[in-house]
């Protein structure tokens, strides 16, 4: 009830924006009705979801789900993917900043100091 109750309040929101921009006006039966679908249409987008987690035999929805879900919508499968590669990117830059703290940390070496370090080790070792 309160997630059906947030929507409305967001459609509502939405729709007043909508009415300031293009100077419409919107009765509250017909908020009520797009918040119905848009409440539906979720419920059936997380049915899909799971299906498609599952059908991979994994018990969590990720990325490829989404966009397996957007595919029939060129511009919101784009605007997904390119989030999504973000997003990778994002968390790429992050595990590469915990590495070099973590090493520091333990060496006060970064990775590429560490190779060179046991490059000159193992050169010693073969003299």
């Amino acid at each position: 009830q309160r997630l059906k109750a947030a929507v409305h309040y967001t459609v509502g929101c939405l729709c007043q924006e909508v009415e300031e921009d293009k100077d419409v006006r919107f009765s509250k039966q017909s908020i009520a009705a797009i918040s119905e679908i848009t409440f539906r249409q979720c419920e059936i987008f997380a049915k899909d979801l799971e299906m498609f987690a599952r059908h991979a035999k994994r018990t969590t929805v990720n990325a490829e789900d989404v966009k397996l879900l957007a595919r029939r919508s060129n511009s919101l499968l784009k605007y997904i993917t390119q989030k999504s590669e973000e997003l990778a990117s994002s968390n790429m830059e992050q595990k590469e900043k915990k590495k070099k703290k973590s090493s520091a940390a333990k060496g006060g070496r970064t990775p590429g100091e560490q190779e060179a370090a046991l490059t000159e080790n193992e050169d010693s070792n073969m003299a």
